[in-house]
């Protein structure tokens, strides 16, 4: 599942930074597309039975390899509830609070040591070091060097240009090839070697316990890549920026427990979700309450919610939406951080990870003296998942 920028138009974050806007496949002329920009709208739509997963390239990775044994991202149905039950107790907040804990805390320590010895370092790469760690134990991608892991799988996530000349594109796809094979020969590989002799506690053992193919469990692997690693990286990256933009909320973070420093983290979150548009195609004929009016989607037309705007709807949000205010007081039963994670079968499992990562990391590194962000992000749209992707963030402390 590789990612392609476009090409990029330059328009203003509500919150300063640059956003790029990122040039999409052309759709089909002839194709309805429904755009759904209310919560509850989004809501009724994600939990819908009569929809089917149409993001992330979802149909055509179908086209090429089917339903059997597909990625958790592209199944829906029974089929899709039977492998996220199966896979829930990886993901789960006491699991998370307990199993993995020391992980996270061991690394962020790690980082933020390395940090202050050099005085200097990008937020993207820390967070992408940390993302990868737990990412990796949760999958099972244990029996490499992680390091090298995170660098493999940088330059795969790493997108090329659009609009470049016939060769370039091929040079592209050739290299895109050639880092897929050294993922699954360098990572996947001795890993599943490993799980068939001695199976553990983690996805990759799971997988072959089910009877997924070497290249199965290299798909289902990148694909945990993508949402594990990528985009708890950006969420890590973009928090940062916030609470180093704002003394009081940064001294509010180091002094709240974590439920307090969770419910920060979530608010951030709502108004800078890192998937900025969710799709889903209609199996057949459906209405929706938008919070306007009744809506009806006909069978197979293309769904697209607008996660941002629903983030923003002050029907979910309540007053002043558009503020980031921890002690909002929201008008309905959601997640704080509303539909950030998504909602309805395909909400993100490992939205409990993220947030304790970013939590415990980013409070042992804000304690720092002197700590300041002298570079702010470069932010681009990845026209494959619609989420944002910050790079080049240098905090210097001294």
């Amino acid at each position: 599942m590789s990612s392609e920028h476009g090409t990029l138009q330059q328009r203003s974050s509500p919150h300063g930074l640059e956003l790029g806007t990122a040039a999409q496949p052309a759709q089909r002329t002839d194709e309805r597309v429904i755009r759904i920009d209310s919560f509850a709208g989004a809501r009724e739509v994600l939990r819908s039975a009569d929809v089917r997963q149409a993001g992330f390239n979802a149909e055509l990775v179908a086209r090429f390899i089917g339903g059997a044994h597909a990625p958790v991202l592209y199944q829906d149905g029974e089929p899709h509830q039977r492998q996220r039950s199966a896979t829930a107790r990886f993901f789960a907040p006491r699991v998370v609070a307990t199993r993995y804990r020391e992980l996270i805390e061991r690394t962020s320590r790690d980082l933020v040591a390395r940090f202050r010895t050099a005085g200097r370092a990008r937020l993207d790469d820390m967070s992408l070091e940390l993302a990868v760690a737990v990412a990796a134990d949760i999958v099972g991608l244990t029996n490499s060097d992680r390091t090298r892991m995170a660098e493999r799988l940088n330059r795969f996530f790493t997108a090329p240009v659009h609009g470049q000349s016939m060769l370039g594109t091929l040079r592209q796809v050739l290299l895109g090839q050639w880092r897929m094979l050294s993922f699954h020969w360098f990572d996947v590989r001795p890993a599943i070697r490993a799980r068939r002799v001695e199976p553990r506690e983690d996805v990759i053992s799971h997988l072959i316990r089910e009877g997924y193919s070497d290249r199965e469990i290299l798909t289902e692997c990148l694909t945990y890549g993508a949402a594990g690693m990528a985009t708890t990286r950006e969420f890590i990256v973009m928090a940062a920026c916030r609470l180093l933009e704002r003394d009081e909320l940064r001294s509010r973070f180091l002094q709240a427990d974590e439920q307090d420093q969770m419910a920060i983290l979530e608010e951030v979150l709502r108004l800078e979700p890192v998937v900025s548009t969710l799709k889903r195609r209609a199996t057949q004929d459906l209405t929706v309450e938008t919070g306007a009016g009744t809506l009806a989607i006909p069978a197979r037309s293309l769904v697209e919610i607008d996660i941002g705007a629903a983030n923003r709807d002050d029907a979910a949000a309540g007053p002043c939406p558009h503020l980031l205010d921890p002690d909002r007081a929201r008008t309905t039963k959601a997640s704080a951080s509303l539909m950030s994670f998504g909602d309805g079968p395909h909400r993100c499992p490992g939205a409990a990870v993220a947030l304790h990562e970013a939590a415990i990391f980013l409070a042992e590194l804000l304690r720092i003296p002197g700590l300041r962000l002298v570079q702010p992000p470069t932010l681009t749209v990845n026209p494959v998942s619609s989420g944002y992707e910050l790079r080049g963030a240098v905090i210097e402390a001294g």
